[in-house]
């Protein structure tokens, strides 16, 4: 059972940036695509980006160019860094280890002046 643990979240203005962190409790990377989906209040939950065990990276249209998505296999722990902050991104966000089918209990992103 992979337990995940986010981080990294917090309020920034627009035009700002932050990373988040997701460390996982076992060696997941060797074997699990792992992904960043967000949830924004009324909305459902939506896929942000991915990032497979051969460092083969996707986006989201809504952030293509702003954000990347990165992992570090010996530390257990994959990353998003967020630039360019638009109030739009505001949304708690989920790591999830695609393998495993296991979430984190999310971060919370609030991109506000």
């Amino acid at each position: 059972q992979a337990q995940l643990v986010e981080s990294g979240g917090g309020l920034v203005q627009p035009g700002g940036s932050l990373r988040l962190s997701c460390k996982a409790s076992v060696n997941v990377f060797s074997i699990s695509t792992m992904e960043w989906y967000r949830q924004a209040p009324g909305k459902q939950r939506e896929l942000v980006a991915t990032i497979t065990t051969s460092r083969r990276t996707d986006y989201a249209d809504s952030v293509k160019g702003r954000f990347t998505i990165s992992r570090d296999n010996v530390d257990n722990t994959v990353y998003l860094q967020m630039n360019s902050l638009k109030p739009e991104d505001t949304a708690v966000y989920y790591c999830y280890a695609r393998y495993f089918s296991a979430w984190g209990q999310g971060t919370q992103v609030t991109v506000s002046s």
